[in-house]
């Protein structure tokens, strides 16, 4: 973490033809080096000098602030989230968010650099798994463990003279491993209860796979035919392995990707119409706009005057 002074410039959205702003992991500011931040929340806080925290932005890396005063709002992709003290906030990479200006953020913040964890640690903590709700609400006795792992993570991290430089980063992947696996199972523990029992499966490497490949291609891939003719699993295995994850069939889920991409780049910046359409794969403007209006019962132009 680093002491800056953020110029806002105004209480609006940061707009641009050219797209939402995404800010890398800054490594500069993370103690020795290493791939994580660990600090305190409040005033002049940030964890990029120019990121404008009450614009809307992206980053490309992991947040997870744990509360310990509130109420705080906070918004993600078009969400409003409020978080009060016992809460945790899990923000992932290339989700677009903003900070309250009227609220006070107190607690504990960890950022972390994609590719700092190994593969396997990755899938098992399920750091990627965007269907999983961002506000988690921890009972007294999970609240207990993650503040004890996170302060361990803390005191870790802080320590920068015990340890040579690759066991210190050694240490460091291992407890916060220990703490991202206590995280998740509260994550997927709330999903689980807010689906009202229906079953999920956050480690089925096929639905892994079938996301990862979403993310990376729904700009100009929406074919489920072609993701599973490419992850070489047969239609009928990829539908199982996502309605079991999601309860979605994975059309629904292409398909929710590249509204969710549409709605940021309407909202968020300048960009025409028609360019939006064809960032998101639809090089046809009327055929972009059909498909957008029969997801969100709006046109795109009509969705972005609302916001305006």
């Amino acid at each position: 973490m680093a002491d800056e002074n953020i110029q806002d410039g105004g209480d609006g959205d940061a707009r641009g033809g050219d797209g939402i702003r995404t800010f890398p992991f800054p490594v500069d500011l993370s103690l020795l080096g290493v791939g994580i931040q660990v600090g305190p929340m409040g005033a002049g806080r940030t964890w990029h000098a120019q990121a404008p925290l009450h614009r809307v932005h992206r980053i490309d890396f992991h947040v997870v602030m744990l509360f310990t005063g509130g109420p705080v709002r906070h918004m993600i992709d078009f969400a409003e989230y409020e978080a009060t003290a016992g809460d945790l906030l899990w923000i992932r990479p290339g989700q677009v968010h903003r900070f309250s200006q009227t609220s006070e953020y107190r607690g504990t913040v960890l950022t972390m650099q994609p590719g700092f964890l190994p593969r396997a640690t990755v899938e098992a903590t399920g750091l990627y798994r965007y269907d999983l709700p961002p506000l988690l609400h921890p009972d007294e006795t999970r609240l207990a463990g993650l503040t004890a792992a996170l302060d361990q993570l803390r005191r870790e991290y802080e320590d920068a003279t015990t340890l040579p430089l690759s066991l210190h980063t050694a240490v460091l992947r291992h407890t916060l491993s220990a703490f991202l696996l206590r995280l998740a199972h509260l994550a997927v523990s709330s999903a689980e209860a807010a689906r009202q029992g229906r079953a999920d499966t956050p480690g089925d490497t096929t639905f892994t796979l079938f996301r990862d490949a979403v993310e990376r291609g729904f700009a100009t891939n929406h074919s489920v035919s072609a993701y599973a003719d490419a992850l070489g699993y047969s239609r009928r295995t990829l539908v199982r392995a996502v309605r079991a994850a999601t309860g979605e069939t994975p059309k629904g889920f292409i398909d929710k990707r590249v509204v969710l991409e549409a709605r940021r780049l309407l909202a968020h910046t300048d960009m025409p119409i028609g360019r939006v359409g064809a960032a998101v794969g639809f090089p046809d403007a009327a055929n972009f706009s059909k498909f957008f209006q029969q997801h969100t019962e709006q046109t795109p132009a009509a969705f972005r005057a609302e916001l305006r």
